[in-house]
């Protein structure tokens, strides 16, 4: 070996310890690593060639077209299993075998091999060690030189393994490997995909740079994501879309700053530290990230000021900025105070963010070229052309052929006919529609296809199957006059089918008038929202108790942490968390809980002088209330959201509460669950942000500060941008809006203030809805036998049982519906099931990189689109655009199962006149 090998070969063997709990054993020099080629007979000397292609093969690196110069993770994996004790390894596969017996995602042959090895282990299983190590030593070529040689490109058939490794071939290197894994990487596939098992702490990350690029595109994006937020379905900038520019701005950046130094009190600041690292490109992404969805409390603005709502033109910026800053840093509070079961815990994968995180990776991180089941494409091309694909192919569906992307192809056959219509329709009907779109927009916009887990996407749909048929029976029998409203609207109607307007029964300071709601008459939900709602109010109870009730050992330790923080501040927050990212994070100084708590001091003395100095008609103790079940529901909530990537809100059982507590106070209504929404929503988005500066290791004081930064800037754009649109776009919330700016969100946000806080949930439960307040008891007691299964059951089965998701899919409707989902639920069997399985490696190394692709191609295109043909409308007028909204389904003619002024008593349906609730 030369001595340029020799020193590329220690950086990654410099180990002072042998022991994955101490922080010096997970670090490298990546600089002087990467410059240094280190071949496969440079590392573990002890092992034999045959069992370092196995080691390849475990972690899908068996297609490298060379073995002459490694990537720093393959020689990281050789090195750490031949220092690996047998004793130690064993071990470590016993604890893992114990943690996660139940955790969906883990791969099942992934945990057998584990559990086989573990069996194995036994003294009086030596035998069966011995034949399985004479079987796999005799598999070797006439010579390891010549078995290298002879695989200049190889492939899935190794002759290792057979080329399966979940085979045990060689006891004592596999117990040893599997082992390294967990003990030094990540148990999941998905993570190690997506990061090194090792940390650089030397590479730049908080620069000059990451500021600049950071402030540049998070301003950019607060007006993209703003401006398109109301449309249906919407589109955003996603942070792995950021991601494109802000590579070429670091660059840019990289070439163009003067190369100085100077020093501001005891910090020296270099304002161009060498080449755009990917830590920086990290960072920036986060910068971006935090504020790279809309505030919740734009709902709240566009309800309030726009004339076809409340019309409350006292709404001015003042109210608008208190409202949007206190709203989004209170959640920036809460994130920082529940890291210890959110972010540092290892079953908190966040399966959400993979792609942004695989992005990073394939930007910043070079590859060695490999062979990977015949393909050999680098992921930073396969990228670019994934996008360049989707950029150009998304005008078809979104301007040249409608159809294609709304694809309701059933109702072509009788477009006038209503039933088949309501049931298959992709606009107003319920979806059921096998073929439902070729729009990577539509496909991905509920389901996150190629990000969140087969079982999630499956369990999910079981819902939204099931609530289908709920829905069916609720119309068709005329539940609560349904039958005489569209099925599936989010919107509120009067006992004459019209849509509800809440001006008519309100006083000049937006309270409700009785008078005039005695003359006006209750408003009423459509069958699909009947069902929604039901649904939610069963989720909280249910969610509460199956989820203390399933892993009440881990929140315990979680609230025990936090309170353990509170009283200790000096304590480190990470103690307790021995797993090899917590454990690599442990270089960095880590932000103190009190300084969270500062943010949601200030960010609630904001709110409270908002709700005093404007006539928003909200108490003060509404803000501590918000606060008070946000702490209740966090953890459930947040764990399930790691966990499976599905999430819910509190806002239908603030609106409960709310509505009780003052009743005819659809503004407060409005204001209290902004809050308590938006806490936990926000929260969860810093959370996010959070693991992903978890997995690349980006200092946490660092996140801090350009969190801060960006949400405050972020905040003032999409104030203005809300205002801009309001006055500007015309038809802006139209139902029929022909750009689709339809407002859904708002639309539903308006409907539940004037039902729950107008109205108030006393007269709904008494007199218009009683069933619904049952749904709590019911979802109380659907959680006991669940339970009960999960602790009893056969694993196999209660590994993958989500109940919780599975009432999460009866909540996409109203205005969604099945055919958001159905093409979603292929491709993730496609990718996150049928590929993950059979052809791993393929699926580590693309499968984000083409989901990032495909939507930045989309959120371009459609900002192009917009501003070149449809801002100004020149609108293309053929049957491939025309016949999506002909029928039925398109809003022409019949648009219920009943006419109130032909079928209902008097010519209005509901209560009588003078007996209203």
């Amino acid at each position: 070996m030369s001595e340029t090998e020799k020193g590329g070969l220690n950086h990654i063997t410099s180990i002072r310890s042998a022991n994955p709990l101490d922080l010096e054993d997970h670090e490298i020099d990546l600089q002087a690593v990467t410059s240094h080629p280190v071949s496969i007979g440079d590392v573990g000397a002890s092992l034999t060639e045959n069992q370092k292609y196995l080691i390849l093969e475990r972690t899908h690196m068996e297609g490298l077209q060379s073995f002459d110069d490694l990537p720093p993770t393959a020689a990281f994996y050789i090195q750490k299993v031949e220092n690996m004790s047998v004793d130690d390894a064993v071990a470590i596969l016993k604890d893992a075998v114990h943690e996660f017996k139940d955790d969906a995602n883990i791969p099942t042959p992934d945990y057998e091999l584990m559990e086989r090895l573990v069996e194995l282990s036994d003294g009086r299983s030596s035998d069966v060690r011995d034949k399985l190590q004479s079987n796999f030593d005799e598999k070797k070529g006439s010579s390891d030189e010549e078995r290298y040689e002879e695989k200049s490109s190889a492939s899935l058939e190794g002759t290792a393994s057979g080329g399966d490794f979940h085979r045990i071939v060689d006891w004592d290197l596999q117990v040893r490997l599997e082992a390294v894994l967990i003990a030094y990487h990540s148990p999941y596939p998905q993570v190690r995909a997506i990061t090194d098992p090792y940390d650089d702490p030397t590479i730049p990350v908080e620069t000059v740079r990451v500021y600049i690029a950071g402030i540049i595109w998070t301003a950019i994006g607060a007006v993209i994501n703003q401006f398109f937020a109301e449309r249906q379905p919407g589109i955003s900038l996603d942070p792995a879309v950021a991601q494109i520019f802000l590579y070429p701005t670091g660059l840019v950046l990289e070439y163009i700053l003067p190369k100085w130094k100077f020093k501001v009190w005891k910090y020296t600041i270099d304002l161009n530290p060498g080449p755009w690292s990917r830590k920086e490109q990290m960072l920036a992404t986060l910068f971006y990230s935090v504020s790279g969805s809309t505030s919740y409390v734009s709902y709240n603005i566009h309800v309030q000021k726009m004339k076809i709502f409340y019309d409350n033109q006292w709404a001015n910026f003042g109210y608008q900025t208190l409202l949007i800053l206190s709203n989004n840093f209170l959640g920036f509070g809460f994130a920082g105070i529940f890291r210890k079961f959110a972010v540092y815990p290892v079953q908190a994968v966040w399966p959400t963010l993979m792609p942004t995180v695989a992005l990073n990776r394939a930007l910043m991180v070079p590859e060695k070229k490999e062979n990977l089941n015949g393909w050999v494409i680098s992921k930073y091309s396969f990228f670019f052309i994934t996008f360049a694909a989707s950029f150009v192919y998304f005008w078809i569906p979104d301007y040249l052929f409608y159809a294609l992307s709304t694809f309701n192809w059933m109702t072509w056959i009788k477009p006038d006919n209503f039933h088949l219509a309501m049931v298959t329709g992709s606009i107003s009907g319920l979806g059921l529609n096998p073929i439902p779109s070729f729009d990577w927009n539509m496909l991905n916009y509920l389901t996150a296809c190629l990000a969140v887990p087969f079982f999630t996407q499956m369990t999910t749909f079981i819902g939204g199957f099931i609530s289908l048929f709920c829905i069916l029976g609720v119309y068709y029998s005329n539940y609560k006059w349904t039958a005489y409203l569209p099925i599936n609207s989010s919107s509120l109607f009067t006992n004459t089918g019209e849509y509800y307007q809440v001006t008519a029964v309100v006083n000049e300071h937006s309270l409700l008038d009785e008078k005039k709601y005695q003359e006006y008459g209750p408003p009423f939900y459509s069958a699909g929202n009947l069902v929604l709602y039901g649904a939610f109010f069963a989720i909280y109870p249910f969610s509460v108790v199956y989820e203390i009730g399933n892993r009440y050992k881990q929140m315990w330790k979680s609230v025990k942490g936090i309170a353990i923080g509170f009283k200790n501040f000096r304590k480190s927050t990470y103690e307790g968390y021995d797993d090899p990212h917590s454990k690599m994070m442990s270089a960095y100084k880590e932000v103190p809980d009190w300084a969270f708590l500062v943010i949601l001091v200030i960010s609630l003395v904001l709110a409270i002088i908002c709700v005093e100095v404007y006539p928003a008609e909200t108490p003060v103790w509404g803000l501590f209330f918000a606060l008070g079940i946000n702490f209740i529901f966090l953890i459930p909530i947040t764990a399930v959201y790691s966990r499976t990537g599905f999430s819910f809100g509190l806002n239908v059982l603030v609106e409960l509460i709310v509505g009780y507590a003052l009743p005819g106070n659809g503004l407060a209504l409005n204001f209290i669950k902004a809050f308590g929404y938006n806490i936990d929503g926000q929260a969860q988005n810093y959370i996010t942000d959070q693991k992903m500066a978890h997995y690349t290791k980006v200092p946490p004081r660092a996140l801090f500060r350009v969190q801060i930064l960006s949400v405050f800037i972020a905040s003032f754009i999409q104030l203005g941008i809300i205002n801009f649109v309001i006055d500007n776009v015309k038809g802006y919330c139209d139902p029929i809006n022909p750009q689709k700016f339809t407002c859904p969100n708002s639309r539903v946000f308006y409907s539940a203030s004037i039902l729950w806080g107008v109205i108030g949930p006393k007269k709904v439960f008494n007199g218009l809805y009683p069933i619904l307040r049952y749904c709590f008891l019911i979802g109380f007691l659907l959680a006991i036998p669940c339970l009960a299964f999960k602790w009893y059951g056969p694993r196999k089965y209660t590994k993958y049982f989500e109940p919780t998701v599975v009432i999460g899919g009866m909540l996409n409707w109203a205005p969604y519906n099945l055919s958001y989902s159905t093409g979603g639920l292929y491709l993730s069997f496609a990718f996150m099931y049928y590929i993950k399985r059979r052809f791993e490696g393929w699926w580590q190394k693309y499968n984000y990189i083409l989901s990032a692709g495909l939507t930045a191609g989309v959120a371009f295109s459609s900002i192009i689109i917009f501003f070149a043909v449809q801002y100004h409308d020149k609108s293309i007028y053929w049957w491939g655009n025309d016949v999506v909204y002909a029928g039925v389904d398109g809003g022409v003619g019949r648009q219920s199962l009943l006419n109130a002024t032909e079928s209902a008593p008097d010519g209005y349906f509901g209560p009588r006149i003078g007996n209203f609730p």
